[in-house]
């Protein structure tokens, strides 16, 4: 009995027609697969899921960002309507207390912002709709960036850009290789690098790794949506906040990695059945938004910018209000998640970056 899942049958297929499949096309197709994708077909969040983001640890996470987006809107001198895009909004909780967070101290940024998603996961959207439903007038779904109507925005994005494709090249003697997927010997899908080089390729690496040793591994994304957000806030105006793991220069390294049941696994296993991601390199991002025109500041660690936007002075106030010792030990251990350096911690691993049209100036959380 074949205990495949489909989806790795579907992969199997296309390799034996076509040949060895790119890395960045198996994890697309892994995660994002009308039919069979990882994203497609269930919720992963959570203690049932197979992993936890820093919204669900905390009300403070998403409580803070609510008040940043205020305090920009103030800074884009108010405007009486202002898009508030979030990519990949997970189960919404960010966003439902981000919009609680703003109710009382920002009412009128609450009154002028309309809030448009970018989702494409029939079942996470279906719980963002639970989620948010009884907090915003207007909640509208898109597939993309670039289907939310013309205006300024402020766009938040955390955890989404580790989630998009990512592709590999390894070096070997004549040259980098393309990293790819094909059907070993003894039937297993297995990693292998294509048989010619790709042409030109040093010119793209950043100087660093351009006298990496052979078997290195340098990864890369697609620009495309770094762009079109980088073009939304030059031409429109506004900022966007990008919060994710990833290192702040580009370098040689593999960091592609997967997980299942908040633990981790082979990436080759189980496609579909398993979350894939890899490091964001924000130098990359940066330099992709900001050839759009948009002005960009400096990633910081999450601990750092959490601390600026006054997390401990937050979780300072929930304590106190805390209906048992275990209710403030609760707080005290997400408090210590979100911006502890520890082996369980968020604060260091994660990075912060922004970017903003030239107009906006220095933006919250960024000051040197």
């Amino acid at each position: 009995m074949d205990e495949r899942s489909p989806l790795e049958v579907e992969i199997r297929r296309r390799i034996t027609a076509a040949g060895p499949m790119p890395v960045g096309e198996y994890m697309a197709l892994c995660l994002g697969d009308a039919t069979h994708g990882y994203y497609m077909t269930r919720d992963p969040l959570g203690a049932r899921g197979d992993f936890i983001t820093a919204p669900e640890i905390s009300q403070m996470f998403g409580e803070l960002i609510g008040l940043w987006m205020a305090a920009v809107w103030k800074q884009m001198d108010a405007p009486e309507n202002i898009r508030i895009i979030e990519l990949g909004p997970g189960r919404g909780t960010m966003m439902k207390d981000a919009l609680r967070a703003v109710v009382q101290v920002a009412p009128a940024f609450r009154d002028a912002l309309a809030v448009h998603l970018i989702e494409i996961s029939p079942v996470l959207r279906a719980q963002q709709e639970r989620t948010l439903n009884d907090l915003t007038k207007q909640v509208l779904w898109h597939a993309a960036l670039d289907d939310v109507p013309k205006g300024p925005a402020i766009i938040v994005a955390n955890e989404f850009f580790d989630a998009l494709p990512v592709n590999q090249a390894v070096k070997i003697e004549r040259g980098w290789h393309e990293r790819q997927i094909e059907i070993d010997s003894v039937g297993n899908l297995a990693f292998t690098v294509a048989r010619d080089p790709l042409p030109h390729f040093e010119m793209l690496l950043p100087p660093a790794a351009r006298e990496a040793p052979e078997q290195s591994i340098f990864e890369w994304r697609a620009d495309t949506v770094a762009m079109d957000m980088g073009r939304r806030i030059a031409d429109e105006g506004g900022a966007a906040l990008v919060i994710d793991y990833g290192h702040a220069k580009s370098a040689i390294g593999e960091t592609l990695q997967a997980v299942g049941q908040h633990a981790y696994t082979d990436p080759l296993t189980a496609p579909g059945g398993i979350d894939l991601t890899a490091h964001v390199d924000f130098q990359a991002l940066a330099r992709a938004v900001e050839a759009m025109g948009a002005n960009g500041f400096a990633p910081v660690e999450q601990s750092q910018f959490l601390h600026r936007l006054g997390i401990e002075t937050r979780a300072a106030a929930l304590k106190a209000k805390a209906s048992s010792r275990a209710a403030a030990a609760d707080i005290d251990s997400a408090l210590a998640r979100l911006i502890g350096h520890g082996r369980t911690g968020m604060g260091m691993l994660f990075k912060v970056a922004a970017f903003a049209h030239p107009s906006v100036g220095a933006l919250p959380g960024f000051e040197s």
